[in-house]
């Protein structure tokens, strides 16, 4: 009861307050007797996140059906067990991961919807997550529209970079070149236009080039036009573009837009399940705007065309996704490599009535590689 009563007329008055505090503070002066170290100065400048956020690596990980998530390249590296395991042919509801890039925290992330807006994030606002846990939906990440979905994503260091390019493509094939620095604002909250769309027109994809690279349109009717990235001149981000490809056929539109890569090969696959992985040398060269030629041949009734198109390493591996849900994973390898001028392979047995919807890059994971490695016998 003494206590209660000391430590309530301190309370109660300032000055016994004071004196309390300033005798404490002498003991403690008594007690630590060395000089301060640390120097007190005003604040030299406004703080930003980068000075608070450490640049690390990280791996950026989105999964086919749109979860993104951040792992520390740390612990990504660390776990040697318990994943997943390989995919199988099972139905994709399992999902699986279609973009893998390494990048620091401090680098950008570009967003491009299919209603041509970009969105600019800092990786470090990508949220974090463990290697097991599902990560966080892009459409939510980004607040996205209702039906507006990603189109292409994109990392780079920096936005003010004035050595690259961004070429985007549209469905009715139109193409566009913007330089990379006039999307530094796009970090702004709901992002900035990116490309301006005629009425009923989307964007299906982007990519970015150095200037002097070499891009390639396949079409829905099976059509590719390969030209010359220098045949674009720059343009304002809010424009609408310049035509690439033009159609023949009625009802025909860009299916897919890639960098033509010398150690690449071009894999286009049809609904029935039959593909072609051709060298892009085997596209002759033109200027923008044209028909094309022919990327792989389709039945003349129209029953069949074009289910997607990838510029793919030998080491590659690709996921075919199917109408009635099925994936079926294969090595780009063991895809025979042929001329333009080929029927192509067939790719996937489908069941009656099922058809080719896509295909999709699949980035193996470390567990991935591990268990399979694992599950490969031994030679004596």
């Amino acid at each position: 009861m003494k206590v209660i009563e000391e430590l309530r007329a301190i309370l109660a008055s300032e000055a016994k307050l004071l004196a309390l505090i300033k005798q404490e503070l002498l003991e403690m002066k008594e007690k630590y007797p060395s000089p301060r170290r640390t120097e007190i100065v005003a604040a030299a400048g406004e703080f930003r996140m980068e000075d608070v956020v450490p640049n690390e690596g990280c791996v950026i990980t989105v999964s086919h059906l749109g979860f993104i998530k951040r792992t520390r390249v740390a612990d990504y590296r660390s776990q040697k067990r318990g994943g997943k395991g390989v995919i199988g042919a099972e139905t994709y509801d399992e999902d699986f991961v279609e973009h893998l890039f390494t990048a620091s925290t401090h680098d950008y992330i570009l967003f491009l919807t299919n209603t041509g807006q970009c969105h600019a994030k800092k990786v470090y606002d990508t949220p974090e997550g463990t290697r097991a846990s599902k990560g966080k939906s892009v459409s939510s990440f980004l607040r996205l529209a209702e039906g507006e979905k990603i189109a292409a994503m994109i990392c780079v260091k920096n936005l003010d970079d004035t050595t690259h390019h961004l070429v985007m493509a549209t469905r009715n094939g139109v193409t566009k070149k913007t330089a990379l620095s006039d999307y530094g604002n796009a970090v702004r909250e709901g992002g900035l236009r990116g490309i301006k769309l005629e009425e009923g027109d989307i964007l299906v994809g982007c990519v970015m080039t150095n200037g002097a690279n070499e891009i390639i349109l396949v079409s829905y009717k099976g059509q590719a036009v390969r030209f010359n990235e220098e045949g674009l001149r720059d343009q304002g981000r809010d424009t609408v573009g310049v035509t690439g490809m033009r159609f023949k056929l009625p009802g025909d539109y860009v299916k897919a837009i890639e960098v033509c890569d010398p150690a690449s090969r071009l894999l286009v696959a049809r609904e029935d399940g039959i593909g072609k992985r051709t060298l892009f040398e085997e596209y002759r060269l033109t200027s923008r705007g044209g028909t094309g030629v022919i990327a792989i041949d389709l039945p003349e009734d129209g029953s069949v065309n074009v289910a997607g198109a990838l510029s793919l390493h030998e080491d590659d591996e690709v996921m075919l996704l199917t109408a009635k849900g099925q994936s079926i994973r294969t090595r780009v390898r063991e895809i025979r490599e042929t001329g333009r001028g080929a029927k192509g392979v067939r790719l996937v047995t489908l069941e009656p009535g099922d058809k080719l919807l896509s295909i999709a890059r699949i980035v193996e994971t470390e567990e991935e590689a591990l268990l399979g490695t694992a599950d490969t016998p031994t030679p004596a």
